[in-house]
């Protein structure tokens, strides 16, 4: 396929590549932690049963869904990201420094930690609508792989040393390292925020209440289009089933492993941590092969390596097996964000850069809709039992099957 244009980038800032890595480094210390100890606090402690757990992601997926393409479809017209991504950074902290001190108070405040912790999750996705777009001024379409699996690398790093700094507060409870990991979150995301300097467009454009209300009223038929027309549709497609079970997997994870195997909170982590060096493995090796052999090729792979162990992962009541088919997936759990993404961005125009990375969001959080809905009346049926929660496990497989079938179709994207 033709490569669509990309600005020259004979230049390249590497200040602004170790800025845009920092960033995908920072933000995964609050990711991890709160997946790891609020997930538990809210349905182990608090009570939470697992279809309101799960709901929480609905909920931030339908705020995305009525704001998302607007904005984005603003920020390519002014072709400018930086600064919706600083608001939504600022966004998440603000919300997610909230969930974490009210959580503090008891579980008797479930419902507002639940209401905190889903407009958390809205800002921390929507920042990446800004975010991942950024990478077409970073590198050409021949590095871009490579440079898609450094930034995911340094998210897996970062969940690392995310769950090394909880470990030093769980010993005071599930809430206590909360608080950390968002200041840190903050503190190291604030580089990208202040110093990042980007392609400054041609062309300078202001965005008025007179254009925002325009491209409101062109929605519907922008997104008509972009479905009709575009070469990503089928992709994001694809990327919304796999991306579901994929994400409804590690947003009830931990709380598997309590129901299921009833393992402690410390061994949770160093499952979690030996997961987390091969997916930080993974997003490299991953990311290089799709610039050497095509990223459709490469997705296929990984794709595959789910279908197969999803159901291992699920079946087994051996504690042994499940670590070691877990840890194992953990290299295809890191590779699949970075392929995904250099992907994309390699068959966008540079006109729908924003507009089209905001669909890729909503496919992976539109995933926390269907999946967890999936998953929570799975488990509802079955009183919230062991053989519930292995039930909806397995189930997971068919939407990767389905994403599979959909990237069959895809276009290539290889650069000779």
């Amino acid at each position: 396929m033709v490569a669509p244009t990309e600005p020259d980038r004979s230049k390249m800032n590497k200040r602004n590549i170790f800025l845009w890595i920092l960033y995908d480094f920072a933000n995964s210390f609050v990711l991890i932690t709160f997946f790891l100890y609020l997930s538990q606090w809210l349905v182990i402690d608090a009570g939470l049963s697992s279809f309101w757990f799960n709901s929480i992601f609905v909920g931030s997926t339908i705020l995305l869904l009525f704001s998302a393409p607007l904005l984005a479809g603003l920020s390519d017209k002014i072709q400018k990201r930086k600064i919706f991504l600083n608001i939504m950074t600022a966004g998440a902290f603000i919300c997610f420094g909230a969930t974490a001190l009210v959580a503090g108070l008891g579980t008797q405040y479930v419902w507002w930690v639940a209401t905190l912790f889903l407009f958390a999750s809205y800002f921390y996705q929507f920042s990446f609508i800004f975010y991942n777009p950024m990478i077409d001024q970073l590198a050409t379409l021949e590095k871009r792989g490579r440079l898609s699996g450094l930034g995911q690398t340094a998210n897996w790093i970062g969940q690392l040393a995310g769950i090394l700094v909880a470990l030093l507060f769980a010993s005071s409870g599930r809430v206590a390292p909360l608080l950390p990991s968002v200041a840190i979150f903050f503190i190291l995301s604030l580089p990208m925020m202040i110093f990042f300097k980007e392609t400054r467009p041609e062309i300078q454009t202001k965005i008025t209440l007179r254009e925002t209300r325009e491209e409101a009223r062109k929605f519907a038929s922008r997104f008509y289009r972009f479905l009709r027309y575009s070469p990503a549709a089928v992709f994001l497609i694809a990327f919304f089933f796999f991306n579901d079970a994929i994400l409804t997997l590690s947003n009830n994870f931990p709380i598997y492993m309590e129901k299921v195997f009833s393992v402690s909170d410390n061994t949770k982590s160093i499952l979690l941590l030996a997961i987390l060096v091969m997916s930080a493995l993974g997003a490299y090796v991953f990311g290089w092969l799709g610039d050497k052999i095509g990223m459709k090729k490469t997705i296929k792979i990984i794709l595959g390596a789910w279908i197969v162990i999803i159901p291992v992962v699920s079946i087994t009541t051996s504690l042994i097996l499940f670590t070691a088919a877990t840890i194992a997936v953990g290299i295809f759990y890191g590779s699949i964000w970075s392929v995904t993404r250099a992907y994309l961005s390699g068959i966008l125009p540079q006109k729908e850069m924003n507009y089209g990375f905001s669909f890729y969001t909503l496919a992976e959080r539109f995933a926390s809709f269907a999946g967890p809905l999936t998953w929570g009346l799975i488990v509802g049926s079955f009183n919230e039992s062991p053989l519930g929660y292995r039930t909806a496990a397995l189930m997971m497989t068919v939407f990767v099957i389905i994403g599979y079938f959909f990237v069959r179709k895809i276009p290539e994207y290889k650069v000779s």
